[in-house]
């Protein structure tokens, strides 16, 4: 099982960042208004980065480290990791 740190551009320009096993399936989540409450109101949502972790504890503890950044650094920081990619734009 392959985890990983995500962060999502919602409709209003806020930022969300979350933990998952399955990119696309969460995503559809998100946007079916089922997968929180933060995002519910701010929909639709795009992917705007992730990160492949290990495990599910690396995964958690990148997205604390993520949470902790500033709002401009966050893309940046996540986008440092290895493996990370820049969503393509829809």
């Amino acid at each position: 099982m392959s985890w990983h740190v995500y962060l999502l551009t919602c409709a209003d320009g806020a930022l969300y960042c979350g933990v998952t096993t399955d990119l696309a399936r969460r995503l559809a989540e998100h946007n079916a208004g089922t997968a929180s409450k933060y995002t519910r109101v701010r929909l639709p949502a795009a992917l705007a980065a992730s990160a492949p972790c290990e495990d599910k504890g690396a995964a958690l503890r990148l997205e604390l480290a993520v949470k902790k950044r500033p709002r401009a650094a966050k893309v940046a920081f996540l986008l440092d990791q290895p493996g990370a990619a820049l969503a393509e734009p829809a």
